[in-house]
């Protein structure tokens, strides 16, 4: 049976996609990129934002018109929020809530009859590594919330934490080692969270993979910047875990922070990423930030934008703060109107230029290990341009004669001009 799995939203989504798609190989079904010729489709959807419900619904109505014969299958959190509404969407055979993704295979395979013998059981998963390529694995070690920040649906879809064992991740990442993968990234709804339950924590679990797998590069997902530990930046010292993290900031102003019950004030955040960039050179920091949040006042913002400016980061993902019903803030007063939304919006977004610029022009002329991937251009000369990223993830593009092979190598290069939407390198 050919098997289509398809994602909305967050990493950890991704990384079900790919635990899922080896879960089906071992049963003996295969992964297809193309939906036209499935039998059977799996949506991971998202619910973080209203606009996020909404594109589930439309990708859930799209795949069975592409393909209406396939069996369709909905997990995720906005199957899980609005189990109702997602089950009377056409096409819909089954909804799985994040309570039951564990079983998602099994549980599919056994509602809808679709269970074989796993031809391909003993064969490598590597095909089920399709969302981010042949070279890099998103790897989920933990999932659920304690914490109930006012403006987040997904801890309330996602439950309470749960830990996977340390053995059990070390194993993961060796196999997909195995399988040609170079890059394993650790994700988890609340990662820094890792361990509560089984009487573990996140560096304990850092330290078993550097010292436990060969793997060339671990990188951290999404972490809450008030759950890394003292000395946590020590950990960066060993050159194969990647110096960049992306530490959700949401506001630079801490009347804001505590509507949002944010656990973090700005000066706290200052300091960690000071002792980030004091302990690692070139230490990348990246962010969230949300504009609009329900009562923001101007001084509120003007304060959030020179905390911003302050820190600098070398990318921000920019939300304008929508209502999501189930949470608080959707009940707070003083809701921010749309118009001034926006202008806050394309304001931050022209810092955020503007101090990427600044960053890479600081790691301009450096030399850094880069690990290829499989994307490329030809060039009008015959050339190719492969894109891959260094350890502190800087997207970086090499031109180099046409049939070398660059993909899933790791090589030094050179960062000479910024290019904008990359870092144009020579070879070092």
């Amino acid at each position: 049976m050919q098997v289509h799995l398809k994602t909305l939203g967050c990493r950890l989504n991704e990384a079900e996609l790919e635990t899922w798609a080896q879960a089906f190989q071992q049963r003996g079904h295969a992964i297809t990129r193309e939906v036209a010729k499935a039998q059977l489709v799996i949506i991971n959807s998202c619910a973080v934002t209203q606009d996020a419900a909404r594109k589930s619904k439309q990708l859930i109505r799209r795949i069975h018109r592409d393909n209406p014969q396939a069996k369709l299958v909905v997990s995720g959190c906005y199957a899980t929020l609005n189990s109702d509404e997602a089950a009377q969407l056409l096409g819909v055979d089954l909804i799985i809530g994040n309570q039951d993704k564990q079983q998602l295979v099994e549980k599919t395979l056994a509602a809808l009859d679709l269970d074989t013998m796993p031809a391909m059981s003993t064969e490598p998963g590597e095909i089920a590594l399709f969302s981010r390529g042949r070279q890099r694995a998103f790897v989920k070690v933990q999932d659920g919330c304690r914490y109930r920040c006012t403006f987040c649906i997904v801890t309330v879809a996602r439950g309470e934490e749960r830990s996977r064992p340390i053995a059990e991740v070390v194993e993961e990442i060796n196999n997909l080692h195995q399988q040609g993968i170079n890059e394993a990234i650790i994700t988890g709804v609340h990662l820094g969270g890792y361990g509560s339950d089984i009487d573990s924590h996140l560096v304990a679990l850092i330290q078993a993979i550097l010292q436990q797998t060969s793997i060339p590069r671990l990188r951290l997902g999404s972490l809450e910047p008030w759950e890394l530990p003292a000395g946590f930046f020590e950990l960066f010292q060993n050159p194969r875990l990647m110096p960049h993290l992306h530490l959700p900031l949401q506001s630079g102003s801490d009347s804001v922070l505590r509507r949002m019950a944010r656990r973090c004030k700005t000066e706290e955040f200052k300091q960690l990423v000071a002792e980030a960039r004091s302990t690692i050179s070139g230490f990348n920091i990246t962010t969230d930030i949300i504009v609009g949040f329900p009562g923001e006042t101007e001084a509120e913002w003007q304060e959030s934008l020179t905390t911003i400016q302050e820190i600098g980061f070398s990318h921000i993902h920019i939300f304008s703060y929508s209502q999501r019903e189930g949470t608080k803030a959707a009940g707070l007063p003083d809701q921010v109107k749309s118009e001034l939304k926006k202008q806050r919006s394309q304001v931050l977004h022209q810092l955020a230029d503007s101090m990427r610029h600044d960053f890479v022009l600081e790691q301009l002329g450096q030399t850094h290990r880069v690990l290829w991937e499989g994307q490329t251009e030809t060039l009008a000369d015959g050339r190719l341009r492969y894109f891959g990223y260094t350890p502190n993830y800087l997207r970086v593009a090499c031109e180099v004669d046409a049939g070398t092979e660059l993909e899933n190598s790791i090589s030094l290069a050179r960062l000479e001009t910024d290019c904008g939407d990359y870092i144009l390198c020579q070879p070092a």
